[in-house]
């Protein structure tokens, strides 16, 4: 005997606990499935408890630099990672807890705690249980990826799920990856008291990025005593004493680091290989992403895909995002689309690096003539004042339409100054409206006017 519901959302990562809480106050008798950690990845082993390290990090930072701003400390700054784990895991437990409080006590909303999957492509089993419904929504997140390297079934290993775990400071922390988590932990152990070390198969860091942006961002690091290891085009590991060697070559032996502790920030994978999705008839491409249309609609009528598994966005407000998306074009008759959506995000070293739309490499490669202005932070009150003047500016103009395409903000403050820009680009609106306001003095946004007040040619 089944159980018939109206909605089943399967996941309670950034999009499925929204939307589940819409759909039951919408009238419609809702089940939401969880197998693990209430919250998801962003709550339990991503952003808030890598934020509340980040933090801390920048704490003993700043402790060290007290004598640069006339603060005067007796003695030596020290870690105490035990307590720095405490404090992380009362600000995770704050969330998990209020998350799960807000589901369990929603009138029309049952709450499941077990592993979800699909017998059809309208009923999902659930300990033993069989539900039924005609509207399915999935929010079952990514996890880390753990590649295949020679030698890596015999040593340990730390994923970034793992490093949440921790409570003592690596001797030398070796990171395989040299893009935006590995870049994250890399900073805050430095900053912790470990040794570390960055390798990277490519030829520089966040490879996405611009290279000025990607080069600025390797000195910052190496300003603070990260070693950066590049083009370790053929990797191996193997246990070193009590610690591990990574190899950086296949021909040269010698070519190698070795270290106490293994973190592997190489890229996520999405949670869709166990959920039976052949059963429901639903599409995947090659890397196991859930093929979705512009409204997050799977191929199979009824069943919508949100979250890191869709493969169109891997950040905790594309994934809200979604959820806006669907609850608009469901239950509010607004037609809202995934391509209104301008890509922004932030890398959360210290200075940030914050974000939005185009690249100057995909700007060129879209042959459209464009602007582009340029400026170092140590231009910038704020930062010269807070000592902190690392980093730069850059904002790109379609030279045709004056349309802001694309910014990357370098510097104190940038993750929160870059919305300004954002703004500007969501309402349409030429780059003048913004270089013409009058924004507060003393402020990291106050210059961005004067950098759109010299823009040159993007040759």
């Amino acid at each position: 005997m089944s159980e018939i519901y109206d909605a089943i959302v399967i996941g309670t990562g950034q999009a499925g606990p929204a939307l589940a809480v819409r759909l039951a106050q919408a009238g419609r008798k809702t089940a939401i499935l969880e197998r693990k950690l209430f919250g998801g990845t962003c709550v339990n082993v991503g952003c808030t408890p890598t934020k509340t390290l980040v933090a801390s990090a920048r704490a003993a930072y700043l402790a060290r630099r007290g004598a640069d701003f006339g603060v005067m400390i007796d003695g030596l700054v020290r870690v105490d990672m035990a307590r720095v784990k405490a404090r992380m895991d009362a600000v995770v437990k704050q969330s998990n807890t209020g998350l799960t409080t807000w589901l369990k006590g929603t009138p029309n909303l049952t709450v499941l705690e077990g592993h979800g999957r699909f017998e059809s492509a309208h009923s999902v089993r659930i300990n033993g249980a069989l539900l039924e419904a005609k509207e399915i929504f999935l929010n079952v997140g990514a996890r880390a990826l753990v590649p295949e390297l020679p030698g890596l079934t015999g040593i340990d290993y730390l994923t970034s799920s793992g490093m949440m775990e921790i409570d003592f400071l690596p001797e030398h922390l070796i990171i395989v990856g040299g893009s935006y988590i590995g870049l994250e932990f890399a900073q805050m152990y430095r900053r912790f008291g470990s040794r570390v070390t960055i390798v990277e198969k490519g030829s520089r860091l966040i490879a996405r990025e611009d290279e000025e942006i990607s080069a600025a961002i390797r000195a910052i690091l190496e300003r603070e005593g990260i070693d950066i290891r590049l083009n370790a085009e053929c990797l191996s590991v193997a246990r070193h004493g009590d610690g591990v060697a990574v190899g950086l070559s296949c021909e040269d032996a010698s070519r190698k680091v070795t270290g106490s502790h293994l973190l592997l920030a190489v890229g996520r994978v999405p949670n869709t290989a166990d959920l039976g999705l052949d059963q429901a008839g639903i599409e995947t491409d090659q890397r196991g992403y859930i093929r979705v249309d512009d409204q997050l609609r799977t191929n199979v009528a009824g069943i919508w895909a949100l979250g890191d598994a869709n493969g169109r966005g891997a950040f905790t407000h594309t994934a809200y995002n979604d959820y806006e998306i669907v609850a608009a074009n469901l239950l509010d008759q607004d037609a809202r689309r995934v391509t209104d959506r301008i890509a922004a995000y932030a890398l959360y070293i210290d200075p940030p690096l914050g974000r939005v739309g185009m690249t100057e490499q995909e700007v060129r490669a879209s042959g459209r003539p464009a602007l582009v202005g340029r400026m170092l932070m140590s231009r910038v009150g704020r930062a010269r004042e807070r000592g902190e003047t690392q980093g730069c500016m850059s904002v790109l103009v379609d030279a045709q339409t004056k349309k802001i395409l694309g910014a990357a903000l370098l510097g104190i403050e940038a993750d929160e100054a870059i919305h300004t820009i954002l703004d500007i680009m969501y309402a349409g609106v030429p780059y003048t409206v913004i270089q013409r306001a009058t924004h507060i003095h003393p402020t990291v946004s106050e210059l961005i006017p004067t950098l759109l007040s010299d823009l040159k040619p993007l040759v």
